[in-house]
């Protein structure tokens, strides 16, 4: 039996079609899988990389809230999370650059 993502603390349906988009189709996979490489096959399925969602897995993960993250774990998971976003593909113009700095574009 199976248990759907979105049945984690702090992962709603919208991370849940992320993750199907990823090929990962249940909590018990996704814990397999672990949080770090999770994103990144979230990253390669084009899903756009925010720190928040990665330190969000990281909590659900843990059966955290999602705003327990504090300052060292906060700082070790920024640095992990900016190498995997340094796989991520390049914004595609100067706006889509700017928002994504925001953390507001599209979805691809």
């Amino acid at each position: 039996m199976t248990t759907p993502v979105s049945s984690l603390r702090n992962l709603g349906p919208a991370f849940e079609r992320d993750c199907t988009r990823a090929g990962i189709t249940s909590a018990e996979e996704l814990r397999a899988i672990g949080a770090h490489a999770a994103y990144a096959r979230l990253i390669a399925a084009g899903v756009r990389p925010h720190f928040i969602g990665y330190y969000v897995l990281h909590m659900a993960l843990q059966g955290r809230p999602w705003n327990d993250c504090r300052r060292a774990e906060k700082v070790a998971l920024r640095e992990a999370f900016d190498g995997l976003k340094s796989t991520a593909p390049a914004p595609s113009s100067e706006l889509d650059r700017i928002l994504d700095q925001i953390g507001v574009v599209p979805r691809r």
